[in-house]
């Protein structure tokens, strides 16, 4: 072996040794968080100490769900989920549609103003939105609520189902229609199943997305609907406790629940681009 093909090859292995590193490191910055909210969510002590905990317990799980004002937003937040879901899978898969199959001026624009709340912050959405509803005269907190989600998920659906729609074969609904196939079986029947993948997966993220929001729900509460993030930034500012740890973990819980869905009923392999269809 020659001293450069020697030295390209140690080259190689430190390269690989130094992106495996910042791989782990990477990877310990956003675990580690999550463990120590866990531990200090098990932690037996009726105060706020210093870790690890000396023993386990359930009892701050107990004080969570023992809290009427946690539980009404917790109620909230989960109809607040399904319907913000409900609406932006809806109006996402028939944007989609529209946007996949349309051939019209200024679809790209179109597009480009659906898709930009991704890129605007949440919190000039949230205040924008204040501003508006508000001289729009719509005061149901609820209804505010409802809007603002669906503005901050429906880009996902969107991209999601036209995602699986481009990589879908046109020619098979074409050919249902020939076969005598009207435009809406067709759509049931041939396109719907083709969006599948995109249209379970925007419906995963629509709803987390909606049960974790902070920043657009700040602004859009009132008492008679508070969200559960915005109670537990609430509590924490009055009085910290661990009961906010025990909330987080719950929400981990949830979260980590979508992605196994996710994983089973769609697969990360399709999420990412594969299996599209190929000509």
């Amino acid at each position: 072996m020659s001293r450069q093909s020697l030295a390209a090859r140690t080259g190689d292995r430190i390269a690989g040794s130094v992106a495996y590193g910042v791989i782990g490191l990477g990877l310990a910055f956003l675990a580690i968080p999550l463990v120590i909210t866990c531990l200090m969510a098990f932690d037996a002590r009726t105060y706020l100490g210093p870790l690890p905990p000396p023993a386990l317990s359930l009892h701050w799980f107990e004080r969570l769900v023992s809290q009427a004002d946690i539980l009404t937003s917790l109620r909230t937040s989960l109809i607040l989920a399904v319907l913000t879901t409900v609406l932006s899978v809806t109006i996402g898969t028939a944007a989609a549609v529209g946007l996949a199959r349309g051939n019209f001026p200024g679809k790209a624009a179109l597009t480009s103003a659906f898709l930009s709340p991704l890129i605007v912050p949440p919190v000039v959405i949230g205040f924008g939105l204040l501003l508006f509803l508000s001289k729009a005269g719509i005061t149901n907190g609820m209804a505010r609520l409802l809007l603002g989600h669906v503005i901050v998920t429906l880009p996902y659906c969107i991209r999601t189902s036209l995602a699986s729609l481009l990589g879908s074969d046109q020619r098979l609904t074409e050919a249902a229609m020939v076969l005598g196939a009207t435009e809406r079986q067709a759509f049931w029947t041939i396109t719907l199943p083709l969006m599948r993948t995109g249209v379970v997966t925007g419906a995963i993220f629509a709803f987390a997305i909606s049960i974790d929001d902070v920043s657009i729900s700040l602004f859009l509460s009132d008492p008679s609907a508070t969200t559960l993030p915005v109670t537990l930034v609430s509590n924490m500012r009055a009085a910290f406790d661990l009961t906010i740890a025990a909330a987080a973990v719950v929400l981990i819980a949830v979260t980590a629940l979508l992605i196994v869905v996710l994983d089973r009923v769609v697969g990360f392999d399709t999420v990412v681009g594969q299996g599209l269809f190929r000509s």
